[in-house]
């Protein structure tokens, strides 16, 4: 789309070439001139301020709450700046300037090595200074904390869809093999974990990572090249955690400031993901955590540009912005469970009376394995079966074996056994797979424990029989052959 035209009295317009820093322009005219142009006239928008550019060393501050407006002055000209979790940050060609919105007049100012800034990311608690050299984290109060690096870094192409940064992780995509996210711990700049990157199997067009809740249950979303929306945890133990696809042509996509909630524009709907995670606590549910609003309004290519309270901004390809306000009620659920205020979330529920938050409190309530919540949840959505599950893990004798049902429910079956096989109760391990139909998994456990091995081949053949097969898997021939069985 156009800014601006200018027509200056220079004859032809030859030759132009932009800086390295995109802000300024320079141009060979016909009669023999060199003319300089600088774009000015840039605007951030956050909460209840609104900042323009409006000469190449001074900015606006208007507080549209009270009215009041405040001039920002620098020394050199603004070459980039961001503004988001209450402050603002400004590199310019030789300093950073870090403003708290709550005090205009005292910035806080550093010397930078380069005057090449190309990228500033914001975090609740630090920012993410990207130039020609490197990727440097710092503080509000300007303290450099680390500066990640990893094989084959070349800063000058990163830009916000391919670097997230969160209060406690940064993800980078690598730029060799597009398959690949790098994941930094933000305050020491060393690989997380053990330090291998995380892969996808197609190429990746764009990642986000979530802003709450703890470190160890940090999630990274991503949308590769078929446009297919992928969530995963970033904290990966040993075992390879899964990626789950939770959408379809997705375009773009952005998390919330304040509560995981994820949002995105898939194909011809606007859509919300209220509760990501339940993909990871019941499959089932997903579909009913989700907001979705017809999205063919917002014209071809639409980017998401802030996720701000319950305030999204979308602009669409012809660079106006649209402005959408999605329900405050599901961000206000998020912050009663982060604190386990499990009955002020029932009774939010009960207030809403909405299909929605019930599924996200239901998810919500197993995740943290307040199951008699999630009891009250899944009943209120009218998933029955899952009330009456619940109740039978209630009245199970020990906690181990409660933990383990719990973990089946979300589908968890190898946790589930390994919980059981490391407690000793070796029988209902061996149940548990013999309910999933894991028969193969159900008489290896017999033998290896020398326990059971009768009532293993006696529920497969009761299997059998009700199937009206004959057994043709040779281990359970053999040891039947050795086993006399418990007739009932």
């Amino acid at each position: 789309w156009s800014y601006a035209l200018e027509k200056p009295n220079t004859g032809s317009i030859v030759n132009i070439a932009w800086s390295i820093d995109g802000t300024q322009l320079a141009a060979a005219c016909g009669n023999g001139h060199v003319i300089f142009a600088h774009v000015v006239e840039q605007r951030w928008e956050w909460k209840n301020f609104e900042i323009t550019l409006i000469k190449r060393r001074t900015m606006e501050v208007h507080n549209v709450s009270n009215d009041a407006i405040d001039l920002l002055e620098f020394r050199d000209r603004v070459i980039k700046a961001s503004l988001n979790y209450g402050h603002l940050v400004v590199s310019t060609s030789l300093q950073c300037y870090v403003f708290s919105t709550k005090n205009w007049n005292t910035p806080l100012i550093f010397d930078l090595k380069e005057g090449t800034v190309s990228l500033i990311l914001q975090a609740e608690r630090h920012f993410l200074l990207v130039d020609g050299g490197g990727l440097y984290l710092y503080s509000y109060e300007g303290r450099l904390i680390s500066s990640p690096k990893f094989p084959g870094m070349r800063t000058d192409i990163l830009n916000a869809q391919t670097v997230s940064l969160s209060n406690d992780t940064l993800a980078v995509k690598d730029k060799a093999d597009e398959k690949v996210i790098y994941i930094f711990e933000a305050l020491s700049g060393k690989p997380l974990g053990d330090g291998k990157p995380l892969t996808h199997k197609t190429e990746i067009v764009e990642i986000a990572l979530d802003q709450r809740g703890l470190t160890s249950e940090r999630k990274i979303a991503f949308i590769d090249k078929n446009r297919d929306l992928h969530i995963t945890s970033v904290k990966r133990f040993g075992k390879e955690q899964k990626i789950v696809k939770i959408g379809t042509m997705v375009q773009t996509l952005a998390w919330n400031d304040t509560s995981n909630i994820l949002c995105g524009i898939q194909d011809t709907r606007f859509t919300v993901w209220y509760y990501p995670n339940t993909v990871y606590v019941d499959k089932d549910l997903l579909q009913k955590t989700l907001y979705e609003k017809d999205a063919s309004g917002f014209s071809k290519n639409p980017q998401i540009v802030h996720f701000v309270g319950n305030q999204i901004t979308i602009r669409r390809a012809d660079g106006s912005l649209i402005h959408l306000n999605i329900s405050p009620y599901p961000a206000i659920l998020h912050e009663y469970v982060s604190s386990s205020k499990w009955e002020d979330a029932v009774r939010l529920c009960r207030f809403v009376k909405d299909q929605t938050m019930w599924a996200c409190l239901a998810a919500m309530a197993v995740a943290n394995k307040d199951m008699a919540t999630a009891e009250i949840a899944y009943a209120s959505i009218g998933e029955i079966d899952k009330v009456q599950y619940i109740n039978s893990i209630k009245d199970l004798p020990s906690k181990e074996s409660r933990m383990a049902h719990i973990l089946l429910f979300s589908g968890n079956t190898q946790e589930a056994e390994t919980l059981l096989l490391q407690t000793g109760l070796i029988y209902q391990a061996i149940q548990v797979n013999i309910n999933l139909y894991n028969w193969e998994r159900a008489l290896e456990l017999a033998v290896k424990h020398k326990t059971h091995v009768d009532t293993v081949l006696a529920y497969r053949q009761k299997f059998l029989e009700d199937f009206g097969k004959k057994e043709t898997n040779k281990r359970f021939l053999q040891y039947a052959e050795g086993v006399s069985i418990p007739q009932n």
